[in-house]
């Protein structure tokens, strides 16, 4: 009811989370910093200018945004992004952490498969003006590494990293 992907579309981030990398795909198997059988969070390769690193969450199975997301996925994904803004906290040592959705064109949704962004956040970082620019593969792995390390030992309670 509330959908606008064309029809064929190909989504990107069903292809990230089945582990298909190619030329069309910014997203890396490298980025992803955690999975499991209903979630993928993975660093945005859309870097804005003062908030590098900022992941994002979806679900496995292909759901186009939020008025189609079943509740209990909704319930892993928001869990997690509490997880992830932890570890924000730890690795990144930010000073905040924003989270935000968008749903439908008018939403700003650019990517139809239901997302979350959870952003690093710096004192005067600008975040909501600042630019978006595409990062290469080699700069977000500092990133990723960071996070992978901090769940891959047991520093978050209901997580483990991939």
């Amino acid at each position: 009811m509330y959908n606008h992907a064309p029809d064929n579309y190909i989504c990107p981030f069903c292809q990230v989370a089945q582990g298909i990398e190619n030329q069309f795909i910014h997203t890396k198997q490298s980025d992803i910093v955690y999975q499991d059988e209903y979630i993928t969070a993975f660093i945005n390769a859309g870097f804005f200018e003062n908030n590098k690193g900022n992941v994002i969450i979806i679900p496995n199975d292909h759901y186009e945004n939020i008025y189609d997301l079943p509740d209990d996925i909704s319930a892993k994904i928001h869990k997690l992004e509490r997880e992830v803004a932890i570890a924000l906290k730890e690795v990144y040592q930010c000073d905040g952490v924003s989270s935000r959705q968008h749903n439908e064109p008018y939403g700003n949704q650019e990517v139809w498969h239901y997302h979350l962004h959870v952003f690093p956040r710096y004192k005067d970082d600008n975040l909501y003006s600042s630019g978006r620019v595409y990062s290469k593969p080699e700069e977000r792995i500092k990133y990723a590494d960071g996070l992978k390390e901090y769940f891959k030992n047991g520093k978050s309670r209901d997580h483990k990293s991939v």
